[in-house]
């Protein structure tokens, strides 16, 4: 039995096959999920209905199971900080925030180090953000 929040089966295998470096990107309903990120990533859809389920709760329960050493949010380029940041700070506390603009966030998640990648049904723009997993310290 599993002892974290995590329980979504593909969600799973994509982060046992994955490792310390690998990325993982949770986007938001605007996302172009299919051209967006690296093609031999694993996609899973949880993008339910419009609003389910949001970005914040995929990061809630991922941070359960992996480490983050980084996290890069998508930005507006005009340098205004979206709302949904401040979830972000709240749920990766002592992490420094990295921003990229829409293009430059693009060219990221189509690295061949995004391993996975999940549509939710989050409506707030500007609500994507790109991980990466760091090591389980013993």
């Amino acid at each position: 039995m599993l002892r974290y929040r995590l329980l979504h089966p593909q969600i799973l295998s994509a982060l046992g096959k994955a490792g310390h470096g690998s990325k993982i990107l949770i986007a938001d309903s605007n996302y172009p999920f299919s051209t967006g990120a690296y093609p031999a990533a694993e996609r899973v859809y949880l993008n339910l209905a419009p609003g389910t389920v949001s970005v914040s709760d995929v990061l809630r329960a991922l941070t359960t199971a992996v480490p983050v050493e980084a996290a890069h949010a998508i930005s507006p380029e005009d340098g205004t900080e979206p709302p949904i940041f401040k979830e972000y700070h709240q749920l990766l506390p002592g992490l420094k925030l990295e921003t990229l603009g829409r293009f430059p966030f693009y060219e990221a998640a189509r690295s061949p180090d995004t391993a996975l990648v999940i549509a939710t049904g989050e409506q707030r723009t500007w609500a994507c953000i790109l991980l990466t997993i760091g090591v389980v310290e013993q």
